[in-house]
């Protein structure tokens, strides 16, 4: 497992209608406050003030074409020639970090083929070289 020592963040929190919803620096609007959002606006907190990972090369819940199906990705960190570098799949903090949760993000990559995969429920964190078609556990997150 990674070890994730989150930087303080105070989030923009807002009301409207009966749904709470969170500001997302990245992509510049307002979304849906769920445990995965949560989740996924910590560890991009995380990638940026820490990892210094450009905000610019970061991609939040775009579809890619997985076989006939349509998917939507968590994260995906391009490399500074803007190709697909890493994969992240966020999930709610109560969903343990299993095969199955492995199994979806090593299906996008079917399609975006990156060298890192991250699977986080926030607490959790873990992370995976596939260059040289093997899965390398890492012990840390890459640096950009």
């Amino acid at each position: 497992m990674i070890k994730i020592n989150y930087p303080p963040y105070t989030p923009k929190i807002k009301q409207s209608a009966d749904k709470e919803l969170i500001f997302d620096e990245v992509r510049k609007l307002w979304v849906i406050l769920t445990p995965e959002e949560w989740v996924r606006q910590n560890i991009l907190q995380y990638l940026i003030q820490v990892m210094q990972y450009p905000a610019s090369l970061i991609a939040i819940e775009k579809e890619i074409q997985l076989g006939e199906l349509k998917k939507r990705f968590d994260i995906v960190v391009y490399d500074r020639n803007t190709l697909p570098w890493m994969i992240i799949e966020c999930k709610e903090m109560n969903v343990e970090l299993d095969t199955s949760v492995l199994d979806q993000v090593l299906r996008y990559n079917q399609v975006l083929k990156v060298p890192f995969l991250i699977i986080t429920n926030g607490s959790h964190c873990a992370g995976y070289n596939t260059e040289n078609g093997e899965l390398v556990e890492l012990v840390e997150l890459p640096e950009f």
